[in-house]
């Protein structure tokens, strides 16, 4: 059974550059929150421009919607992005297995199973439309992977639960759907304590490298603002953008 989120659109292409590109193309025509999914992608990209290598099988959708919303808030939707990916993936594979690595990414037994990256466009106080792109290795691991420092895994080769794309699609929209409503009605507090609960390495000693510097210590929570906060030997330290190593 499809059960498909009240209010919410979607569009299925067979191939496309990439659904984050076809968002911002459609953004000025959607009126309502739209889920734009690919069976291929030819031109996908991860954080900072990396590629993102989406072998068929795999999901690769992206969320489009117009949330009145200031710029730090849009960025908090990726820990949104990251509960709901999590609540669907425990659909169909053991929750214990799974990891919130900050700030955008999910494991599974260790390895990336996920990623989330998130456009907007907007001038003055408030976002046009915001972007959340989300891969899925849900049926295989991609080849030839570079710049890996956590080896991708896919749902399937771990052990969980076969799913098609489109089904995978409709879990996490009504998990998204869910999520988005906790931040609507409780903030950002709650959405960052039910993050930190599944968060990896949480109290343990990590590393976190900088477009300046590489800063080691315990992990010891993410603040109000979704910053990545470590005690290290200077203190106490909150860093807004990082990759994370451990």
């Amino acid at each position: 059974m499809d059960l498909w989120p009240d209010g919410v659109d979607r569009v299925i292409l067979d191939s496309v550059d990439s659904t984050m590109s076809e968002a911002a193309r459609c953004a000025a025509s959607i009126t309502r929150p739209t889920w734009i999914m690919a069976q291929s992608q030819t031109a996908a990209r991860g954080r900072r421009g990396r590629a993102w290598v989406t072998p068929a099988g795999n999901l690769n959708a992206t969320l489009l919607f117009k949330p009145k919303a200031t710029s730090a808030q849009a960025a908090q939707r990726s820990f949104v992005a990251a509960n709901a990916l999590y609540q669907a993936l425990a659909l169909y594979v053991p929750s214990e297995k799974l990891s919130l690595k900050w700030p955008n990414d999910v494991l599974l037994k260790g390895g990336k199973v996920a990623g989330i990256l998130l456009e907007s466009s907007g001038q003055g106080g408030l976002v046009d439309w915001l972007s959340i792109g989300v891969g899925v290795n849900l049926q295989h691991i991609p080849e030839a992977v570079q710049d890996a420092a956590f080896a991708p895994t896919s749902l399937k080769a771990a052990g969980g639960m076969d799913v098609a794309p489109a089904d995978f699609l409709a879990a996490l929209a009504q998990a998204y759907a869910d999520q988005e409503g906790i931040y609507l009605r409780q903030g950002f507090g709650q959405i960052r304590e039910m993050w930190l609960k599944n968060a990896a390495r949480l109290g343990e000693v990590i590393t976190a490298r900088t477009a300046r510097e590489e800063i080691s210590g315990i992990f010891d929570t993410i603040d109000a603002d979704g910053n990545l906060v470590l005690i290290s030997g200077q203190g106490r330290q909150a860093i807004p953008a990082a990759d994370v190593y451990f």
